[in-house]
């Protein structure tokens, strides 16, 4: 069986989608509606039907399944409205801008019985799963601090990105996705409170950069940290253990894990310094350490997919669960009242 999608908002991420779609056996798009004319002459470029109105779309009754590609503060409206004209439906990152349209978006998904997604790719970047076998391993031994980082040198781009009425700024771009990914490594471990400044070093409107201090339940500190005018890039992970430490680069998967090994050190060669000696920040003994690989972890985004159709036709459970959604939801609200206040928050 063949499950046919429209895409709403054909731009840069919907060719995105468009392009995964023709690897996936069982989904097809066929047409497209966007409010930037160009935007429709591609559309019809890459062989899609060109709808003239949200209304045309949402009436063809080929499609199943409305990928909803617009910019943040149209996704509500727009998937309140697909879901009650019988579509499945799909919609990109963030789900919206608050936490009560949200609850309209899982309201309507009830009252139809249709489902409602969200495209949260970043659950499949491996550097991301690398971090989890890490921790699952427990050659770190107990881990007590985690960094979470994004940094760019090129602020934020020229779209509607930089509006705050549409949904801009960083919390919202990438922070929806290191929330998330925390979140996904502690399954059932509550997070107890939340620390969080926002930058506007080259925007003024909104967000271009955050960072924020979470400390779970089982005592785990997390750094989540986004920056957009970072010219030297600090890493992507680093992960400390009371028994070693992992640092992952970039998205590339480039690091090392360094473990204790052998008896504890008893004769400290000290560091001398210009201004006296330290043992304290001395460096182990060669014997007293041990550098192990990385975990090799390997992920297809196609799964998403995948998981979308098998859930329509009622084999699996969609992957994506809307709770876990509204939980992300709510953390990106608390951290911009514990920047807007500057006071730690509570959050469960």
């Amino acid at each position: 069986m063949i499950h046919k999608m429209g895409i709403v908002g054909y731009g840069g991420m919907a060719g995105w989608h468009h392009n995964l779609t023709k690897e996936i056996d069982g989904l097809e798009v066929v047409g497209a509606w966007d409010t930037d004319p160009q935007r429709l002459e591609l559309a019809v470029e890459r062989g899609l039907i060109a709808y003239d109105s949200l209304d045309a779309l949402l009436a063809d009754d080929q499609l199943c399944v409305v990928l909803i590609a617009t910019p943040n503060d149209s996704h509500c409206e727009i998937a309140t409205r697909a879901m009650h004209a019988g579509k499945h439906v799909v919609v990109e990152k963030p789900v919206t801008l608050n936490n009560a349209d949200l609850q309209a978006m899982i309201a309507a998904s009830e009252e139809t019985g249709k489902l409602f997604t969200v495209h949260q790719n970043r659950r499949w970047d491996e550097d991301f799963l690398m971090v989890c076998e890490i921790i699952k391993a427990g050659q770190l031994g107990e881990v007590f601090g985690i960094e979470s980082r994004v940094h760019g040198s090129r602020g934020i781009p020229g779209d509607w990105r930089q509006l705050k009425e549409q949904g801009g700024g960083m919390v919202l771009d990438w922070g929806v996705h290191m929330f998330d990914q925390i979140f996904q490594m502690f399954p059932g471990v509550k997070l107890k409170t939340v620390h969080a400044i926002t930058t506007n070093v080259t925007n003024q409107l909104v967000d271009d950069g955050f960072r924020t201090e979470l400390l779970l339940e089982n005592g785990v500190r997390v750094l989540v940290e986004v920056g957009t005018s970072n010219f030297v890039s600090l890493p992507r992970w680093y992960v400390q253990g009371v028994n070693g430490t992992a640092v992952i680069e970039d998205f590339s998967k480039k690091g090392k894990m360094v473990i204790a090994v052998g008896e504890n050190e008893k004769d400290i060669v000290p560091v001398i310094t210009a201004a006296g000696l330290t043992k304290t920040m001395a460096p182990r003994r060669d014997d007293s350490i041990k550098e192990i690989p990385l975990p090799v972890v390997t992920a297809d985004i196609k799964d998403f997919y995948q998981n979308v159709i098998a859930t329509i036709e009622g084999k699996e459970e969609s992957l994506i669960k809307l709770p876990e959604i509204a939980r992300v939801m709510r953390l990106m609200e608390a951290v911009f009242e514990s920047a807007a206040k500057n006071q730690v928050v509570e959050f469960e």
